[in-house]
């Protein structure tokens, strides 16, 4: 479990294949998932242990090595098939799981993927940024204004929906302290971004569907 609030930008430094890849006829296949090394800032991992849970880009993962400043995680063909961003070097964001103890400033996020979403606009706006991603449609419907949404693992309120035939777009407002402690800086028109839509809006929509479905 985790809440959205980034508590470090890493670095991807190093990609693997877990297996060779498979010859099949004349073409090559690859059914196997990578093992990444990240590289955190200094002190970072201090209270991290093997088999702890650390989401990068808002993706759950599980702690397979520990080295001083660097962890290494496998993730699974699926997994990369699901998500953006963990596949290849560069910048991610990181946040350790919640503590029992710990405080909830964002909302309560799970660390699983939902869908791959795609900026449509991201511009500054006065000292602050405004950002705009294309919601597919399957998750259309738990957007709201002023509902929370999980980008690239950073907590974030929608200020805005606007439906259209493709789901819905949605807006949000990026301060400074957000562009300078998160990869999100980095974002342009058309890229792929990580998507975790409210539990909450989740088990509304289970809650919904089955009643209407005894009472039909």
């Amino acid at each position: 479990m985790f809440t959205g609030i980034i508590t470090a930008v890493s670095k991807i430094i190093k990609v693997e294949e877990l297996a060779p890849n498979t010859q099949v006829g004349s073409t090559t296949q690859n059914w196997h998932g990578k093992r990444l090394t990240v590289e955190t800032p200094k002190g970072y991992l201090e209270d991290v242990q093997l088999g702890d849970s650390i989401a990068l880009n808002g993706a759950c993962m599980t702690v397979v090595k520990l080295e001083e400043n660097q962890f290494s995680i496998d993730i699974s063909l699926e997994s990369l098939s699901k998500t953006s961003g963990l596949s290849s070097l560069g910048p991610v964001n990181t946040e350790k799981a919640l503590r029992a103890n710990d405080r909830l400033g964002g909302h309560i996020v799970s660390g699983h993927v939902d869908d791959v979403a795609e900026v449509i606009s991201f511009e500054q706006i006065g000292e602050s940024w405004e950002l705009r991603v294309q919601i597919p449609t399957a998750f259309a419907h738990f957007l709201a204004y002023k509902g929370s949404v999980v980008i690239n693992g950073v907590s974030l309120t929608v200020n805005k929906v606007s439906d259209n035939q493709q789901g819905c777009e949605i807006s949000i407002n990026l301060i400074p302290h957000t562009i300078e402690n998160t990869t999100l800086g980095g974002l342009q028109k058309g890229s792929k971004v990580n998507l975790e839509i409210d539990t909450v809006a989740r088990y509304v929509e289970r809650m919904l569907a089955f009643e209407k479905k005894i009472k039909n």
